[in-house]
């Protein structure tokens, strides 16, 4: 078992963790840090998934880094595309050599009398030991574990092929095959119009429908723009226009969901068949209440209009020999069945967290500006917005960790957290989303108050405005560096 310490822990490489290094390294330069990546290689997200057309589904001159301009063609891009954007960024910001592959963080226990996390992982067999300063929690909510895949009826009877997006063969033969995919979210949507020209049929089994509306894939202004500015200025101004786009129609969403509804299935409507069944296309709930899904270039319902891909939406009866057989007795044929039914979501990395011998329960805890917790100190999660590219928040996330970082110094804290008592009122979960994949386990994630500071806001302008202005004092407790080592060390509250 060995040992070793560093100012900043970061937890994950992915577009979250080095773009944190990077904030770390340019604001913070004398503080010392490592990134603890559990699987082999950079990229998160963008690496484990490895499904047929996997993309993004913000538009990449916001979920890109401010710092790093994007300069491929493509608005909406691949999985590969973005996996190369943030390798390039760890080579070139050299947060590349800081990382340590292969370690799976499994705990994380805070000691106030020497003011340090010490994290243990698994690397194959070992266990390795880090000590931390600050703990910075960059592995997003997704379980890369396991998916969601609900106990069907009947599946141990199908004579065909299960698969979870997730978890995607790389020798996976579907060229004629007969597809069915289970689900109505953004995998679903990516995986029907990229699987169609070589499948047989492929058909989308949903349960209820999603609100899909189509973008251009490309972004004209940014290649204008391109052209007459330097890459840096172009990429600001186009991130700027895209993240006011996508936040106004958020709002718009929210303050007028009839006529966002009217809107939104009014051009869906236009896009498909005209014998197509509107029904297919008609969520029961309002507008961002669930996830918008996007489509580059309407490739979906092409792939609707052209015969290649059909919707059926039905909940399922049993899995068959050939197929599935739904509940109102249509039997859908198939070889191959994927399960698009949601992704794990999880608290703080499945990291089993401790303060001075306490277990800390995730739900007990409250979120305070976004990224710290009540009673946590020292350390940050990196959760990203719902409504808007991941990446907008994250930022503001590690330039607020490099200014707390800078604060902890000026006024000679060894440490700080947010007021344990949390927030006063009636909880809310964490994020405020009705789809399933967030519900199954609201009872599980920390909660949010009503008020600030223990609130997350869905509004990248407001967050932008405070990160730079907050104060950093607002409900926190502190404790003075001559107060530690020492056992029951002395706190300060600052209200």
């Amino acid at each position: 078992m060995s040992s070793d310490h560093v100012d900043v822990l970061i937890i994950g490489a992915g577009l979250s963790g080095i773009g944190a290094a990077h904030r770390l390294s340019t604001e913070c330069p004398d503080k010392s840090y490592a990134i603890l990546e559990a699987r082999d290689a950079i990229g998160g997200t963008w690496d484990l998934f490895r499904y047929p057309g996997i993309r993004s589904d913000s538009d990449m001159y916001t979920l890109s880094y401010p710092f790093k301009p994007w300069t491929n063609a493509k608005a909406i891009a691949d999985g590969e595309d973005i996996r190369t954007y943030i390798r390039d960024a760890a080579r070139e910001f050299g947060s590349g050599e800081r990382i340590r592959f292969g370690h799976r963080v499994t705990s994380a226990a805070w000691s106030s009398e020497d003011a340090r996390w010490t994290v243990r992982s698994e690397v194959g067999s070992e266990t390795r030991v880090m000590t931390s300063s600050f703990l910075y929690l960059c592995s997003g909510y997704y379980d890369y574990d396991e998916g969601h895949t609900p106990d069907f009826p009947g599946v141990e009877d199908f004579g065909g092929q299960v698969v979870h997006p997730q978890f995607w063969p790389e020798d996976l033969e579907y060229d004629g095959k007969r597809v069915v995919v289970i689900g109505s979210g953004a995998t679903a949507v990516t995986l029907i119009p990229s699987m169609a020209d070589r499948t047989e049929h492929i058909t989308m089994l949903q349960r209820s429908p999603t609100y899909i509306t189509s973008l251009p894939q490309g972004d004209k202004l940014a290649s204008l723009l391109r052209k007459v500015l330097p890459a840096g200025a172009a990429h600001r101004a186009t991130r700027l226009k895209n993240a006011t786009v996508a936040i106004g129609f958020y709002e718009f969403c929210r303050r007028f969901p009839s006529l966002a509804k009217r809107i939104l299935l009014t051009r869906a409507g236009r896009s498909v068949p005209g014998d197509f069944d509107p029904k297919h296309l008609t969520p029961r709930y309002d507008p961002w209440d669930q996830r918008l899904c996007i489509v580059p270039d309407g490739d979906l319902f092409r792939t609707l209009r052209h015969g290649r891909a059909s919707i059926v939406t039905d909940t399922i009866d049993t899995f068959t020999a050939d197929g599935i057989r739904t509940s109102s007795g249509e039997h859908l044929d198939a070889d191959i069945v994927v399960t698009a039914t949601g992704l794990k979501v999880v608290s703080f990395g499945k990291i089993a967290l401790e303060v001075d011998g306490r277990a800390i329960d995730p739900h007990d805890v409250y979120v305070y500006k976004g990224l710290m917790f009540s009673g946590l100190p020292n350390l940050a999660w990196c959760v990203g917005y719902t409504n808007a590219s991941w990446t907008l928040r994250a930022d503001l996330t590690a330039q607020y960790v490099t200014r707390y970082l800078n604060h902890l110094d000026e006024h000679g804290y060894a440490f700080g957290m947010p007021d344990p008592a949390g927030a006063s009122g009636e909880p809310a979960p964490i994020i405020d989303l009705s789809s399933g994949y967030v519900q199954r386990v609201a009872g599980e994630l920390p909660q949010q108050g009503s008020s600030s500071p223990w609130t997350i806001r869905q509004n990248w302008f407001l967050d932008a405005w405070d990160t730079r202005r907050t104060d950093l004092d607002e409900a926190m407790v502190w404790t003075r560096a001559e107060d530690v080592p020492a056992s029951g060390a002395a706190a300060e509250h600052v209200a």
